[in-house]
């Protein structure tokens, strides 16, 4: 998958909040930084993601998106 944001992370799901509308995803990132992510419960859903895995970090702007390949 290609994206148009140059500045990528490789990361480790941790916890994951869900919540009606909006879920937090807290990432382990090879640096000694931790960062989060925002999305809506349905994204989280669909991209199936889950505590321990491996997805990449992609910031664009003021976003922090994650995918899962």
């Amino acid at each position: 998958m290609k994206f148009g944001a140059r500045n990528q992370i490789t990361a480790t799901v941790g916890t994951v909040k869900t919540g009606d509308v909006m879920s937090q995803i807290d990432l382990q990132v090879d640096h000694p930084h931790g960062m989060s992510s925002v999305m809506t419960t349905e994204s989280l859903q669909e991209l199936g993601i889950k505590p321990g895995d491996k997805v990449r970090v992609i910031v664009k702007a003021i976003h922090v998106l994650v995918a899962k390949e």
